[in-house]
């Protein structure tokens, strides 16, 4: 057991597969003014985690990964009207929530409700915002669109599935086993196509009688991308959101000027919660969503913090549904909630 003085972490120090993850004794962060010392009782699991670790995204090394995380503030200075020791909280993309303790600025905590435990917090805070400036920012989905999903049986894809049903979207999502197609249809897709098993552009197609699909949200990348874009309507929208699969390739622009006047965005979370009020407002929206049981988050694997290795090497072998997180020594358990519909 570490000492008060003391928490545990995981760091990398080189890139590299899961195995250069080590549990390691760190002294306690430092608070900064403006910042609270907070007790992190789950930490998310996300892909960006293996992206920091593989060297896909470049770090700083060494580096204590994780990027999302909720607990209770433990400590606060006279600074910070507002906060005290024992508010419960959650943050996104700052770096280090792989470990016991974090100095968060205090810009950039949100304070939960009564209602939901930390673990559920860890678990929804950035895949449902990222659902949510999909859904509701890179383009406002209307009752009548027709949205192709893919990797729908994950944490993002799941909660995106349920928010563009929850608008009136017709929604194609993609997966590869039955039980993840039985699952997604629970969340509200009209269709699901086994991507193992067919064409996943070509039954789109055959799905919309030719038209394509209004938008198409990726989180794959390199090995869904030419399929993505064969998969949309004229002027319809690729957003890239993730590259589980890789990074897409260098692209010829005027492809698509031919394929029917196409547009691609590479989109990112940290940009649609650049400023305070636009955090607020789409963690206020998920949790809101989660509260009513308008928006349902499934934990698909909980992990000791020192079972890291293995949390990445389960996210990477896209065998897991819903989301995955690492305890830090919380006790709360998941608050289970239903997905009753309606707007989000």
């Amino acid at each position: 057991m570490a000492s008060p003085e003391f928490m545990r972490a995981i760091r990398f120090d080189v890139p590299g597969g899961p195995e250069v993850l080590s549990p390691i004794e760190l002294s306690l962060p430092t608070r900064s003014p403006g910042s609270a010392l907070v007790r992190i009782d789950f930490a998310g699991v996300n892909y960006i985690d293996t992206y920091h670790r593989s060297g896909l995204y470049p770090v700083s090394l060494p580096f204590l990964p994780g990027v999302e995380a909720a607990g209770v503030i433990e400590a606060v200075g006279r600074d910070t009207a507002g906060w005290t020791e024992g508010d419960r909280v959650a943050w996104v993309m700052m770096p280090g929530t792989y470990a016991e303790f974090a100095s968060v600025p205090l810009e950039r905590l949100v304070r939960l409700p009564a209602s939901l435990s930390t673990e559920m917090a860890a678990a929804t805070l950035l895949q449902g915002m990222t659902a949510h400036y999909l859904a509701y920012g890179v383009r406002e989905t209307r009752p009548g669109d027709t949205a192709l999903v893919h990797a729908a049986a994950g944490g993002t894809g799941g909660l995106l599935v349920q928010m563009l049903s929850a608008t009136g979207a017709r929604v194609i999502a993609t997966c590869g086993t039955p039980k993840k197609a039985a699952l997604v249809r629970e969340l509200g897709a009209d269709e699901v196509i086994l991507y193992t098993q067919e064409d996943f552009a070509e039954r789109t197609r055959a799905l919309t009688a030719g038209r394509g699909v209004d938008v198409v949200y990726d989180s794959v990348g390199a090995s869904t991308f030419e399929g993505s874009l064969a998969a949309l309507r004229t002027r319809g929208l690729l957003c890239l959101f993730g590259q589980a699969s890789g990074p897409v390739p260098p692209f010829a622009l005027e492809r698509l000027n031919g394929a029917g006047s196409l547009f691609v965005t590479r989109p990112s979370l940290a940009h649609y919660i650049s400023d305070r009020a636009a955090l607020v407002a789409r963690s206020s929206a998920v949790f809101s969503a989660l509260e009513k049981g308008q928006l349902s988050q499934r934990i698909g694997g909980r992990y000791p913090l020192e079972d890291a290795a293995r949390a990445h090497s389960d996210l990477e072998s896209r065998s897991t549904t819903g989301k995955l997180v690492l305890a830090s020594g919380g006790v709360e358990r998941e608050i289970p909630v239903k997905n009753k519909g309606g707007s989000i």
